[in-house]
């Protein structure tokens, strides 16, 4: 009985420290520092004049993630002139997922001529901090006193199958409103993806 018991303890509170994982709109974003499909090591203090960033918990295999390049790509050269550049991630683990893999990311990234960077979380502690859970993922962080504060957590749009026929751009709204000086509503959606594909400790 006490086994039992014991057990439910541990369920809640370990259920309770995974809810409570990563960002929530209002926090204070950390920087951080991954290899580029070209090589390069790429932060956000690579970009000193912008005003936020789109960062994209994104990969190659998710039909999801697939489904939303175009308008990734769209987003990135439409809101870059503004001072709020894409940056995607990959979080996955390619022994989990070979497709994910770091020399796949540099084959799809040069066949769709990406814009943006393309980062791996080699590590999967970027994801993991951020509290992405999805492929794709969205966090939009807006540069606030030199900090870079979460103003929107997650989905591109409300329709992942046709860009046309989505009536809410979730991303292009928030960003509208951040320049506008308003808050973006809504500032938070569930992300529709693929699970992150991560080995559990």
């Amino acid at each position: 009985m006490k086994r039992i018991f014991s057990l439910i303890v541990f369920s809640l509170v370990f259920g309770l420290s995974l809810s409570a994982q990563g960002y929530k709109v209002g926090d204070k974003a950390m920087d951080f520092s991954l290899i580029n499909v070209d090589g390069r090591m790429v932060s956000m203090a690579d970009y000193p004049e912008a005003k936020g960033f789109i960062v994209i918990f994104t990969c190659n295999h998710c039909p999801y993630s697939i489904a939303y390049e175009d308008r990734k790509i769209a987003l990135s050269k439409r809101f870059e002139p503004m001072g709020y550049p894409v940056i995607a991630i990959n979080p996955n683990d390619s022994t989990l997922q070979p497709q994910d893999s770091y020399s796949q990311m540099i084959v799809r990234a040069n066949k769709k001529q990406f814009p943006y960077p393309y980062l791996l979380d080699a590590d999967q502690s970027v994801f993991k901090t951020y509290g992405a859970t999805r492929t794709p993922h969205v966090f939009l962080l807006n540069k606030e006193n030199n900090d870079l504060i979460v103003r929107y957590i997650g989905a591109i749009d409300n329709n992942y199958e046709d860009a046309d026929a989505a009536t809410e751009k979730y991303v292009e709204n928030a960003i509208k409103a951040l320049e506008s000086g308003k808050l973006p509503d809504p500032d938070f959606t569930k992300a529709v993806g693929c699970t992150i594909k991560y080995k559990k400790s």
